[in-house]
């Protein structure tokens, strides 16, 4: 039987080098030999920044605010939580504050950590920390988004509706949505 918290040998990296780029990605190409001899090239996504922030913004103890924005990677309008890269020199309440302020027109006195979570790290390092946002106040920053974004309010109370929407389908949205029910109810 394994123990879960057995923690093993890394394996050693003999090489690295960026074999595409884009505007936004580097592949990186990292050579590697496993502990029992072993090796292997994996290709990750590098240089992902600072990490990003997502945010369920309270409006009440029972409602919150969604976004419906556009997803290049889908082609879609897609529902969610606001959310963004965290900039050079922030902290993530600050990016996460910011972010409130450009895609909902809100601030907030109270930021909660819910759970920092890693996106696709067979892939890359891009973590992401999820707030929860109460005592929000009007206050509207200028975003970098192309068009205006819709914001909706929902009842917390009715979660299976929002999870059995088409368009409520991102995966760190979702995981927001039950940490922030968890969160609600061990209040």
């Amino acid at each position: 039987m394994n123990n879960i918290d057995n923690k093993k040998l890394l394996p050693q990296i003999h090489s690295r080098k960026i074999v595409a780029k884009s505007g936004l990605f580097k592949i990186e190409q990292v050579d590697l030999e496993f502990s029992n001899g072993e090796t292997r090239a994996f290709e990750r996504m590098a240089g992902s920044g600072n990490g990003a922030v997502m945010v369920v913004p309270f409006i009440n103890d029972d409602e919150f605010l969604l976004i419906r924005e556009y997803a290049a990677g889908t082609h879609t309008y897609e529902l969610g939580f606001p959310k963004g890269l965290i900039d050079p020199g922030e902290t993530a309440e600050v990016a996460a504050n910011r972010e409130l302020k450009e895609e909902i027109g809100f601030g907030t006195k109270t930021l909660r950590l819910l759970q920092n979570v890693s996106m696709a790290p067979a892939f890359f390092d891009a973590k992401m920390t999820i707030f929860v946002a109460e005592d929000l106040y009007p206050e509207l920053l200028p975003g970098d988004e192309p068009e205006p974004l819709e914001v909706i309010k929902w009842s917390i109370q009715n979660i299976d509706a929002l999870l059995a929407k088409d368009d409520f389908i991102e995966a760190r949205c979702i995981a927001a949505l039950l940490l922030a029910e968890k969160w609600k109810k061990s209040r």
